[in-house]
C-alpha cells in the first residue's frame, strides 16, 4: 500500500496516541531544537524519538523516515499509520494478565501434601475446583 509522506505532526500524533512521555531536562524544559519522547516497553527496553521544532507539516525524506520507524519507533509503516489514522495502538507484547483467579498457596500445598495430587494436576484446576476438591477430601475423611 502507498502511504502519504509523513510529517512531524504525524510523528507527534503517533507518540501522543501511544502514550510516549516527553523527556524533560533537569530544569523541567523539553529542549530547544527537538521534542524528545520516551516509551518504556514491557520487555524492559526504552524507546526514544526526537521531533524537530516545530512539529508542523514539514515532511521527512524516505531515508530518515525508515530510520525513525525502525530504530526509534520500532514499528512498521502499516502499524504507524493505523495508529495515526485510526488510533490503533501498536501491539507491544504487554504482560499477559491472568484470566483466572489464583489458587491460594495453602490450598495448593494441602492438595499436594494431603490429597496426593501432583503439581501439574493442581495447576490445571480453577480456584473453585481446587477448593471443592479440598472440601470433598475433608468431608470424606481422606
Amino acid at each position: 500500500m502507498s502511504w502519504p509522506t509523513p510529517t512531524r505532526q504525524d510523528h507527534q500524533k503517533f507518540c501522543e496516541i501511544e502514550g510516549w512521555e516527553p523527556v524533560r531536562t533537569a530544569r523541567g524544559r523539553t529542549g530547544t531544537h527537538h521534542l524528545t519522547y520516551e516509551l518504556a516497553l514491557p520487555d524492559g527496553r526504552i524507546l526514544r524519538t526526537r521531533i524537530s521544532h516545530p512539529p508542523d507539516r514539514s515532511t521527512y525524506g524516505p531515508g530518515i523516515w525508515s530510520h525513525i520507524l525502525r530504530d526509534q519507533l520500532d514499528v512498521t509503516e502499516d502499524v504507524f499509520w493505523a495508529c495515526v489514522r485510526d488510533g490503533v495502538k501498536p501491539a507491544r507484547g504487554g504482560p499477559e494478565l491472568p484470566t483466572a483467579e489464583p489458587i491460594p498457596a495453602e490450598v495448593v500445598h494441602l492438595l499436594i501434601t494431603r490429597v496426593g495430587l501432583t503439581e501439574p494436576d493442581v495447576a490445571r484446576m480453577a480456584k473453585d475446583e481446587a477448593i471443592t476438591r479440598l472440601n470433598r477430601y475433608w468431608a470424606e475423611g481422606g
